[in-house]
């Protein structure tokens, strides 16, 4: 693993235009950044990677066929006792999930095994970039000869979520939602809007706040028509915590991702992890703030809320002092304090490894980059590449 700085193209604004990538820079700051790209072998990226990826999430779901059968861990992740029952039933039902990522604290091979910092099971963006932009800058630079010929790229994501779509089960059409003056939101649903039409799926859009609830339960689109399946960009934490959050368990629409999926996207769920598999290769340490297991990690730690986005309110502490820390609005959930990886430094960026699943395969990488220790909202998206 290798970050490569090239020559970004110059016209590589058009190819953005044109593949409709609006969100590519941030208050006129870069977000997507190709003046670099990280190389991998084939071997980093099957065998410290993918494999890894496949192992915990099986070890996920094993954690949550328990957790929605035990009220002491569903407390344990601040979910309301009112979704204890619907959750449970989701995950019995076997209701279908779609995608996640899980990000890793890994700096290539040679540098020990990659460590599993968060799994975004829920929500998670940086989608279409990862799945269509990247690519597509691939293909053109290796046709422009910018790029050493034979070089692949770990990205299936596109073909794999047409075919997750396909096979859902899902009654024909899916509803999406979210906050429509999100850019980011909304450039991920609209992608995920194209891959539902390409898996044969009827795919309106439905803004966040035109969402409604009729008497008898069924969540409703803004002409009053029940919506039998909704995608929801919208974090179950806060969805079970608003007025529409008592009504999930009776309702007859089906949710992408499906209710069981909060026991994934919960940062608890690290320490859970730890407390199943103590030792695995690709976790680390992890307690409840108020364990007093946390004691064995002595000085050096992170402290993370149990739901937070985008890296806000985690505290960096290295041999007792503080590193660096991002403020926010969450924590009252309460917190978690995992052992201490530091994201590997290159060119003096430090790069956060995202591997993408779709259904419960491993099957796309994305690569952000910051100056902070901390990967918040404005860390950099660099393309990756795996060396022929």
């Amino acid at each position: 693993m290798r970050r490569v700085p090239v020559p970004e193209r110059p016209d590589w604004r058009d190819h953005a235009a044109r593949a409709g990538f609006t969100v590519h820079t941030f208050d006129d700051e870069p977000y997507w950044d190709e003046s670099a790209y990280y190389a991998f072998t084939l071997a980093e990226i099957e065998d410290d990677i993918e494999a890894p990826t496949r192992e915990l999430h099986a070890l996920c779901l094993t954690f949550a066929d328990r957790a929605v059968s035990d009220g002491a861990i569903l407390a344990s992740l601040a979910i309301p006792e009112h979704a204890w029952d619907a959750i449970a039933d989701s995950f019995r039902r076997r209701d279908p999930s779609l995608y996640g990522r899980m990000d890793f604290c890994y700096g290539g091979a040679g540098t020990g095994p990659a460590k599993l910092l968060e799994y975004n099971a829920d929500t998670p963006t940086a989608l279409y970039e990862s799945a269509v932009f990247q690519w597509l800058w691939l293909e053109d630079s290796l046709a422009r000869g910018r790029l050493p010929a034979g070089a692949d790229q770990f990205n299936a994501l596109h073909e794999r979520l047409i075919a997750r779509l396909a096979a859902m089960g899902l009654p024909g059409a899916l509803a999406f939602t979210c906050y429509p003056d999100a850019p980011e939101d909304r450039g991920t649903v609209a992608y995920l809007q194209d891959c539902a039409v390409q898996a044969g799926l009827a795919a309106p859009f439905v803004p966040l706040e035109a969402v409604g609830l009729s008497e008898d339960g069924r969540f409703l689109d803004a002409a009053g028509r029940p919506l039998a399946a909704l995608f929801k960009l919208y974090p179950w934490e806060w969805l079970l915590a608003d007025a529409f959050g008592p009504a999930i368990g009776a309702s007859p629409t089906r949710f992408v991702e499906p209710p069981w999926k909060a026991v994934l996207s919960n940062k608890g769920l690290l320490a859970h992890l730890w407390a199943m598999a103590p030792g695995h290769p690709n976790l680390l340490p992890t307690y409840f703030e108020d364990d007093p297991g946390k004691a064995a990690l002595g000085t050096s730690f992170a402290k993370k809320p149990l739901v937070s986005r985008e890296g806000a309110n985690i505290l960096l502490v290295r041999d007792g002092v503080l590193l660096e820390r991002d403020e926010g609005p969450y924590g009252r959930e309460g917190f978690v304090r995992q052992a201490l990886a530091e994201l590997p430094a290159f060119d003096g960026r430090h790069a956060l490894v995202g591997s993408w699943i779709v259904g419960d395969e491993p099957c796309g990488l994305c690569m952000r980059e910051g100056l902070g220790r901390i990967t918040t909202d404005r860390a950099r998206f660099v393309p990756h590449l795996i060396e022929g």
